[in-house]
């Protein structure tokens, strides 16, 4: 008998997330260059912008299905993939969860952010090596939610 899994579209009272997306944004076109930053110098002849870029369509794809949720203070299970507390993870309701992708799930009501594996079966896998965490084995009496799954990690960096 296989574990209850599916995917909602309502957000609980629970998940405080930080809002959702605008929907229909007014256009913020930055400039974006076409020499990829190296570690030296800057070359003058390398100052021409090729585009702009808007981060909303940069980041997103479906805006009336799409929130905010910010990694908790001691959220470091996701470490090794990029994932950093404090970072704004830009979550996407209208995505159809598949094995591979990092979801916002809640196993048995506890919320979390990991790696949705299907096969050979379901599980929720942490990345932090350091830590080493274990993978959440979604047992038969189970619930597994799945709230949306990850299209965009978004980081402010400190002046030192």
């Amino acid at each position: 008998m296989k574990t209850p899994c599916h995917h909602s579209n309502a957000l609980p009272e629970e998940l405080n997330h930080i809002g959702d997306a605008v929907v229909n944004p007014p256009r913020l076109a930055l400039p974006l260059y076409v020499s990829r930053i190296k570690a030296g110098f800057p070359s003058p002849a390398d100052d021409y912008v090729e585009q702009t870029l808007d981060l909303n369509e940069y980041c997103i794809r479906n805006a009336p299905a799409t929130f905010f949720l910010r990694v908790s203070a001691d959220g470091d299970s996701m470490v090794d993939l990029g994932i950093l507390p404090g970072d704004l993870l830009c979550v996407d309701r209208s995505l159809s969860p598949r094995s591979g992708d990092i979801v916002i799930a809640a196993i048995n009501g506890d919320f979390t952010v990991k790696e949705l594996l299907l096969d050979p079966y379901p599980l929720l896998r942490p990345h932090n090596q350091e830590k080493g965490y274990i993978d959440i084995l979604i047992e038969e009496g189970d619930e597994l939610e799945i709230f949306g799954v990850v299209s965009s990690v978004i980081r402010k960096l400190q002046r030192r």
